[in-house]
């Protein structure tokens, strides 16, 4: 069976149902044999992740536990460079994969952003991109909004043998953010349903993104850091 390896990337501070649902709408629809959760370590465009690597891979170890052909990888936590699309892309190639085995998960709204990304356009033939809609973010927007790149969008069935595609996937996703559950936390209310259980409750238990947890974070810091210029 020819390799098909769906890639999902992302900061995941948290992981939610609305990037897992992105994936297993991918998943069905492309037949892919596999699929590579890859958190983040210091997303280029964005601020600062609020949970650390180790809390966001433990969730997305979580969110992807007893999915068949799903792994949750570390591979840009590794590196503590910015992460970049190329570079992760980049070093897939480098163990083993064609740009044709592998199938970026990004949704439309992401995507409308695609021309400001570093190594565009030659970051569209390290892999095919699968773009997702999202609430707000039709695909047949993608259409009007990158005109440059209409000759090289299709819809499934697709034969992936050849060059990479951009591959327009029409899948309902909910309305759920990572933004918004941080700021749900804050403010003490439930977030039961926008995430996999498992990672509600790893939230809860650690007290992530909740006005407790960050007292309890400033007040751990402050020995920490005069320990830190006792023995530095």
């Amino acid at each position: 069976m020819a390799r098909r390896v769906g890639i999902l990337g992302g900061t995941f501070d948290p992981i939610h149902c609305g990037h897992l649902d992105a994936a297993t709408a991918a998943e069905a629809l492309l037949g892919l044999n596999g699929m590579l959760v890859i958190p983040s370590h210091v997303p280029p465009h964005r601020p600062p992740p609020v949970a650390s690597s180790y809390h966001r891979f433990a969730m997305v170890s979580l969110a992807v536990a007893g999915r068949t052909g799903w792994r949750a990888s570390d591979l840009e936590l590794r590196d503590n460079a910015r992460s970049f699309t190329f570079a992760t892309l980049q070093k897939l190639h480098g163990q083993g994969y064609a740009p044709g085995e592998l199938f970026f998960v990004i949704g439309a709204d992401a995507f409308a952003d695609i021309m400001n990304w570093v190594n565009y356009p030659a970051i569209l033939d390290y892999a095919h991109f699968a773009v997702v809609a999202r609430p707000g973010h039709r695909i047949a927007d993608a259409l009007v909004q990158l005109p440059a790149l209409a000759g090289r969008m299709v819809r499934p069935p697709v034969d992936s043998t050849g060059a990479p595609l951009i591959i327009l996937l029409d899948a309902p996703t909910p309305d759920v953010s990572s933004t918004a559950i941080r700021e749900r936390r804050a403010r003490g209310e439930s977030i039961a349903g926008l995430v996999p259980d498992s990672v509600r409750q790893h939230i809860e238990q650690h007290e992530l993104y909740s006005s407790a947890g960050a007292e309890r974070r400033e007040s751990d810091s402050a020995p920490a850091s005069a320990a830190g210029r006792l023995h530095g």
